[in-house]
């Protein structure tokens, strides 16, 4: 394919399931891992881009029978090759919240399951980060009547600084639409100490938490540091005073 030379796959003898990764011949990206499913679920690999920065990108397709419980032990499969790096990307044949549905049917218990089992590997729906209360959708059913987005975009809750924007983009040759995750390409300048808080993350529940239990911490900790000042204050005036 003209601009994208670099074509990675994985599909199934019987070709019922296949994915790919596609990389433009613009990105400068050194290969160390390979893993492709034997069925074609599901292909990672593993590298770097401009030397220093290590990427892991996996590609899901989903059977259409428990996939929530598919995923989950893909997760499993895959756990030490998961990291802040990792982008998990593809068709996941689930919606993972309830505004991913134009039914607004409750997720089940698997899909909870999953929610928490992406928790733990502090994978995050970037999509969702960024649209939190967003009504746009990947698939329509024919037989339900129904859209939902079952198609989904993961990236590790420490690495979301590195999202500059997420969009649903429609397609004329497929059944599904497709997401695009924008990634920002400047360098961190070395040696500063200039920090700036990137508005997006606070659409994260989690982050906001984090944020609140912190500033928690922060004030006992002044309010402790507040009366040991006033303590000594007192302590030291009576010494002055002959009282001590």
């Amino acid at each position: 394919m003209r601009g994208w030379k670099k074509i990675f796959h994985a599909n199934e003898n019987q070709k019922k399931a296949g994915v790919a990764i596609l990389i433009s011949d613009k990105i400068d990206l050194k290969i160390k891992t390979i893993i492709r499913d034997k069925e074609g679920h599901y292909i990672m690999i593993k590298g770097s881009i401009q030397e220093d920065k290590k990427i892991t990108i996996i590609n899901i397709y989903a059977p259409n029978v428990g996939p929530p419980q598919y995923i989950r032990q893909l997760l499993t499969t895959l756990k030490g090759e998961i990291d802040n790096n990792t982008v998990m990307a593809g068709d996941f044949n689930t919606p993972l919240t309830i505004m991913d549905r134009s039914s607004r049917q409750k997720i089940n218990k698997e899909t909870q399951a999953l929610n928490e089992a992406l928790d733990q590997k502090d994978l995050t729906d970037i999509y969702r980060t960024f649209h939190p209360k967003a009504t746009e959708y990947t698939f329509f059913s024919s037989a339900h009547r129904t859209f939902s987005r079952t198609d989904h975009i993961l990236g590790h809750k420490s690495s979301l600084s590195n999202c500059k924007k997420t969009e649903i983009i429609s397609s004329i040759f497929s059944d599904h639409n497709a997401i695009r995750l924008e990634i920002n390409k400047k360098k961190t300048a070395k040696n500063t100490n200039t920090w700036r808080l990137n508005n997006v993350l606070l659409n994260n529940q989690w982050i906001t938490e984090e944020i609140k239990e912190e500033i928690k911490k922060y004030l006992k900790a002044m309010t402790t540091k507040i009366q040991h000042s006033k303590t000594y204050g007192m302590q030291l005036k009576q010494f002055q005073e002959g009282g001590l």
